[in-house]
């Protein structure tokens, strides 16, 4: 089971934390991938939910690309990652109310309450109370309540 920490939680919101880039480390050192928040603006990759506030700190991630799971909040977002050179390594998605998108890897992000979806990937499942039988992933705020 892929078990992905919802913008750095753990164990629950933290709106203060999310997305920093310390506390996202904090989550992969805790054994957990992340999906983070992410826009392209003049030029530069920022993380942040509602606003980019956070520089994407390349240095400090470049060697755990594959831990993170790259939400992109504006459009200018998916088409750098489209051309960024490491790529093939990045694994980035887009939506709004979809019940489901496909991630630049393959995955299927499934919206909460969609499930169950074979070889998905579960999204805050605890709001629905989601059945995660077919499921090959979770990303939840409360990630170490499944491990």
């Amino acid at each position: 089971m892929i078990l992905i920490s919802h913008r750095g939680n753990i164990t629950g919101k933290q709106p203060d934390k999310e997305n920093h880039p310390d506390y996202i480390w904090e989550a992969i050192l805790s054994g957990y991938d992340v999906e983070v928040d992410v826009r392209f603006i003049n030029g530069k990759f920022k993380l942040g939910h509602d606003e980019p506030t956070y520089d994407f700190p390349f240095d400090l991630f470049k060697n755990v690309y594959n831990n993170l799971w790259f939400h992109c909040k504006n459009l200018e977002a998916v088409i750098a990652f489209n051309t960024f050179p490491d790529v093939n390594r990045i694994n980035y998605f887009w939506h709004q109310q979809d019940d489901i998108t496909l991630t630049s890897k393959g995955y299927i992000w499934a919206y909460p309450g969609k499930q169950p979806i074979k070889g998905s990937i579960a999204v805050l499942p605890e709001i629905h109370k989601d059945d995660l039988t077919q499921a090959i992933g979770i990303c939840s705020d409360y990630i170490k309540n499944y491990k």
